[in-house]
């Protein structure tokens, strides 16, 4: 059976997207939607499939399984609400959405439809990433003593100057809900949920409406502690994306630019795999888009099998809802507990 998707947002991202469906036997885009109508017709003259401006057309002209939503983080959530009513479900780019009542209303909106939420966190698939993951599921590290990520990127003004929604509150936000989003999804899968955030935030550099630079430091209900340190100010150019775990018993840090590159495998008690791990799992592969079709291929078994997909709408709302605190955090000039209600945080607003 192949997988068919349909491409909601024609821009950037959907590059990457067609080029690793590309490399899977079964799975297909079967159709492409924009609402400007020209880079609808480019997109799907390139790829031989029909094209829309208007999304229910698409959706009712064509048979597929899928929505791949592609658009502006501020548009994802009144799109999926829109869009349920089909049955369909939903491959959604990074974060979800902006508010955490959009993604409350967007979970229960597909639950009703019978429609499944897959919130892309492609990095999951980095082989570092994967050889930590089991690292830390089978006990090596011991008790966990602090997380960190780093996000050290350039971005200078002609990136925002392209979109005029880049670096808005209500259509994207800054660098810890944009850049940052795949690191903090990272730090609270591999540390566990999160009892309170501290924050402060600032915008250097960017001629934007939201940060450019941000740090926060999370208290974990294990009782360890976390770091986030986000900014797109690096200059001239990008400097890393990492992440570091520290725990009782060993050491592990994944740098290069998106956690794609073992830099520290360090524990008290050597496995025999250990003398290996760097040929095995030391580096993701250089081919464009590679994590993204290991997600993809993960969303075609689990809509095959009926299991739940790797990250689903609550493992999207879980990012999601840190994020909110980070900024409420750095509004308000408090210790934010989790759960909380948004007062201050001006993500998703007009």
């Amino acid at each position: 059976m192949t997988v068919r998707f349909a491409l909601v947002g024609c821009g950037t991202i959907a590059a990457k997207h067609v080029e690793a469906v590309s490399r899977i036997p079964d799975a297909a885009i079967v159709a492409v939607c924009d609402r400007d109508a020209e880079a609808a017709r480019r997109m799907g003259e390139r790829l031989g499939v029909p094209f829309f401006a208007d999304v229910h057309q698409m959706a009712t002209k064509v048979v597929f399984d899928a929505f791949t939503i592609l658009t502006p983080s501020g548009d994802h959530a009144a799109q999926v609400l829109d869009l349920a009513r089909y049955g369909r479900h939903f491959v959604i780019e990074k974060p979800m959405a902006l508010r955490i009542d959009d993604a409350d209303a967007m979970i229960a909106a597909c639950d009703a439809a019978g429609a499944k939420i897959f919130v892309v966190k492609q990095n999951r698939y980095n082989p570092p990433v994967v050889a930590t993951r089991q690292a830390l599921d089978s006990g090596r590290f011991g008790k966990m003593v602090m997380g960190t990520v780093r996000v050290r990127w350039a971005r200078h003004q002609p990136y925002y100057d392209q979109r005029p929604w880049r670096g808005t509150w209500a259509q994207d936000g800054g660098v810890l809900t944009n850049q940052a989003a795949h690191h903090i999804d990272m730090l609270i899968w591999m540390m566990g949920e999160v009892e309170s955030v501290q924050a402060m935030t600032t915008t250097r550099l960017a001629k934007i409406e939201a940060e450019d630079t941000g740090i926060a430091v999370l208290r974990f209900t294990s009782g360890a502690l976390g770091v986030i340190e986000a900014t797109t100010g690096a200059r001239p150019r990008d400097l890393e994306g990492s992440l570091s775990l520290l725990g009782e018993n060993g050491a592990v840090e994944i740098g290069g630019f998106f956690m794609n590159e073992l830099k520290t495998w360090n524990f008290a008690t050597e496995m025999p795999d250990d003398s290996t791990v760097f040929d095995r799992f030391g580096t993701t592969p250089a081919l464009p888009a590679w994590n993204l079709e290991q997600y993809l291929r993960g969303v075609i078994t689990s809509l095959r099998e009926g299991r739940a997909g790797l990250v689903d709408g609550l493992g999207g709302r879980r990012s999601l809802e840190l994020i909110n605190a980070i900024y409420e955090a750095a509004e308000t000039g408090r210790t934010i507990p989790l759960r909380f209600r948004p007062q201050r945080c001006r993500l998703g607003g007009q």
